[in-house]
């Protein structure tokens, strides 16, 4: 009889679990691109391998890398790098560990088998993802960054490099890679013969990115190694200058770690200064945005007096109105929703149903 290598237990119920449990736990991430001849068998091994250490998380194995965000018990922390370990491509990854943890990132594990372990819309077989760009430490990018032609991009997406960023970063306004990837190859055509530096949350994004500029004919290309994590972690240890203001965004149940104490971003309902991001308490809609504690009583974690009065119903009633009706979180994307404040000039959008 096969194994089963899935999870079965009710979302709500593991998360009930895990705000009750007591452990401590270390959320952390890591990646590698590496050619994968089977994923499927490795992502079985694996889960097979994690599923007894208690890890919680989500892992995407492809042909190109594998790529992983978890939780682990901390005192299970060496035996999780022994099993990584016992994998030759994966022997001394280095692991990212979280600037702020409360242990309930994740509640369950999750590995599955993708395409592409960051999707990136690329269909060119001439492309390789290995052929990266140089990577630099914190010191590295300090001093990198401190010469005026440099070029300093981010590479995620907008709605994580609205509470922070690094210092004259060029910040694209895409929701996704696979968006940005085009609108910083336009971006950066003028600045071909420049120092670029890319980053992201932790590598693997500003790695991809590194590797297919230098596909494209950049030369002077390099990234920032392990990204905001690694250097916050550099930067702290080793009491250096931090360049980076403001907070970093994450995908997990925290959606944000404090960097530093600057609030570059604002509320979305309000305009006040705030970069705590929520996702509206109706499940129908599940729009993430800004919202400060004044309007999350006021709208009671809603994006919108719509979506506040659709929570106050029965389930059925609610059931009956979601054939019909539809929500922010369906009309607009990751944190494209600015509420309309008449009387504010900068807050104009999507009026408030």
């Amino acid at each position: 009889m096969k194994k089963r290598l899935f999870n079965r237990i009710n979302k709500k119920e593991l998360k009930q679990k895990l705000f009750q449990d007591t452990t401590e736990r270390t959320t952390l991430s890591f990646y590698k691109y590496v050619h994968i001849d089977d994923p499927d068998k490795f992502r079985d091994q694996l889960y097979e391998a994690l599923i007894n250490t208690n890890t919680f998380g989500r892992i995407y194995i492809a042909k190109e890398g594998v790529n992983g965000q978890i939780s682990v018990p901390t005192s299970q922390l060496d035996t999780f790098k022994e099993i990584l370990d016992t994998f030759e491509f994966l022997n001394g990854i280095r692991l990212n560990i979280a600037i702020e943890d409360d242990g309930h990132s994740f509640y369950v594990l999750k590995i599955k088998v993708r395409y592409k372990i960051v999707a990136d819309g690329l269909n060119d077989n001439r492309f390789d993802v290995t052929k990266k760009g140089k990577h630099l430490n914190a010191v590295g990018f300090n001093e990198l960054t401190e010469n005026s032609e440099t070029v300093i991009v981010d590479m995620r997406n907008h709605y994580e490099s609205e509470v922070g960023h690094f210092e004259n970063a060029i910040l694209p306004k895409a929701e996704t890679f696979r968006e940005a990837l085009p609108e910083v190859i336009e971006l950066l055509d003028k600045h071909k013969e420049k120092p670029i530096i890319m980053y992201c949350t932790g590598g693997i994004r500003c790695e991809k990115a590194s590797a297919y500029l230098k596909h494209k004919g950049f030369e002077d290309v390099y990234q920032l190694d392990g990204g905001i994590i690694e250097y916050t972690r550099q930067v702290n240890s080793q009491n250096l200058e931090n360049k980076f203001i403001g907070k970093n965004f994450v995908f997990d149940e925290r959606l944000g770690e404090r960097i530093t104490d600057q609030v570059i971003s604002v509320c979305h309902q309000c305009g006040n200064a705030c970069d705590h991001h929520v996702n509206c308490a109706n499940d129908a809609c599940h729009l993430l945005f800004i919202q400060c504690p004044s309007c999350a009583e006021k709208y009671e974690a809603c994006c919108s007096t719509k979506c506040k009065d659709f929570n106050q119903l029965s389930l059925e009633e609610q059931k009956e109105k979601r054939k019909t009706t539809t929500f922010n979180g369906s009309k607009f994307g990751k944190g494209r929703y600015k509420a309309y404040k008449p009387e504010d000039s900068k807050f104009k959008g999507v009026v408030l149903q």
